[in-house]
């Protein structure tokens, strides 16, 4: 694994957890920890499970006992990493979005094809995906419950930057984090709703904003806190974003993401209308999906709370009894035994490289329109 703060610390707890609960076909083995400064990562190995630190990637190229490769870095890093270790034959388990721009994003999906015909495997983590309510919604949507989509609202509403004197960490550095709530949020929200309805965005119209301009150089970070220094620094990513959509099916669809909106501190929402009933989700409260059905009769028809805690809910049967809740770092453990069993049966895993691309062209085309004042952009071709 190469980076140990925020991402690395859930990524290693789903790799020492996912064998433990899933009846997985390979058993991970937590080789080697990556970061810059020895002593850290040599710290960070020990705390998170890891049996040794490196701080060079590329050492994890070269060696024997490392077959896949979990990338948990800023994004300006994303590409270059990937590329090496897929051509080296490593697996690849990438953190979103997949890079900061369409070309290195391009560049990847080539070296996931190559690699592809070599039994080597990628995947982007779109831990939100594997919520089980989320993948309950997707399953209600394909078997048509709600019949044809017609609307979808997605939204990611945070508050961690709220202060203007936070400091200018990485994810407000656009040459470090590609673009802010757009990228770090936004590609959730984008691909959670092409998930859960199956179709794909074709355009956008947009509009980006960044409230504080200037913030204090940071003096230490560790996740998404961090403490300030006397010197200022310009701020190069938006800091919310808001845009419309249309779907390949005919849907129309708007989406907001903000790390301003105060009070809000991961309300990942998202709802679908569909020409037969609805569904609703909300993160914050994430063993529950809402789901109207509207071939009731109207004396009892209305909104029913499903508390998704059933084994029959998908990834659920191997946790608790029902009603005792899964929490966050569950969808990790999801995603990695997901990924384990795809590169033991010699599937390609999902959500793809090419997936990956396919919300980098979304978030490029919103940030085209945003910069023609909102101008109408057609969403690029060139993902799966």
């Amino acid at each position: 694994m190469v980076g140990y703060a925020f991402m690395g610390a859930t990524h290693s707890q789903a790799w020492r957890t996912a064998g433990r609960f899933f009846d997985l076909p390979l058993t991970p083995d937590m080789a080697v920890l990556c970061g810059r400064d020895a002593a850290a990562a040599q710290a960070a190995a020990a705390k998170l499970g890891w049996r040794s630190a490196e701080t060079d990637w590329k050492q994890l190229l070269t060696r024997e006992d490392v077959h896949l490769v979990d990338i948990c870095t800023p994004g300006d890093t994303h590409a270059e990493i990937a590329i090496a270790a897929l051509d080296a034959g490593k697996h690849v388990l990438c953190e979103k979005p997949l890079a900061n721009t369409v070309d290195e994003a391009r560049a990847m999906v080539a070296a996931a094809d190559r690699a592809q015909a070599r039994g080597v495997r990628s995947m982007v983590a779109f831990n939100y995906r594997r919520t089980p309510a989320v993948a309950l919604a997707r399953k209600l949507v394909a078997d048509g419950r709600i019949g044809t989509v017609r609307h979808v609202r997605a939204t990611y509403l945070q508050d961690w930057i709220v202060d203007p004197e936070f400091p200018l960490v990485w994810r407000l550095q656009k040459d470090k984090a590609g673009s802010g709530a757009l990228g770090d949020i936004g590609a959730h929200i984008v691909d959670m709703a092409q998930f859960v309805t199956g179709d794909r965005l074709t355009g956008v119209s947009a509009l980006t904003e960044t409230f504080i301009k200037e913030r204090p150089l940071p003096s230490a970070s560790s996740g998404l806190a961090a403490t300030g220094s006397a010197e200022r620094g310009e701020v190069t990513v938006d800091d919310a974003a808001l845009f419309l959509g249309r779907f390949t099916g005919g849907a129309v669809a708007s989406f907001e993401a903000t790390r301003f909106a105060n009070g809000r501190k991961n309300a990942l929402r998202l709802e679908v209308n569909g020409s037969a009933g609805s569904l609703a989700f909300d993160f914050e409260r994430m063993n529950e999906l809402e789901f109207f059905d509207g071939t009731d009769d109207a004396d009892v028809a209305g909104f029913r709370r499903i508390l998704v805690t059933e084994p029959t809910h998908p990834y659920v049967g191997v946790w608790w009894p029902p009603g005792h809740g899964l929490g966050y770092e569950h969808t990790f453990t999801h995603e990695i035994a997901d990924l384990v069993k795809d590169i033991a049966a010699g599937v390609d895993p999902t959500p793809s490289f090419a997936d990956g691309l396919q919300v980098q062209l979304v978030l490029d085309a919103v940030v085209r329109s945003a910069e023609s004042g909102s101008a109408w952009q057609p969403i690029e071709e060139g993902a799966a």
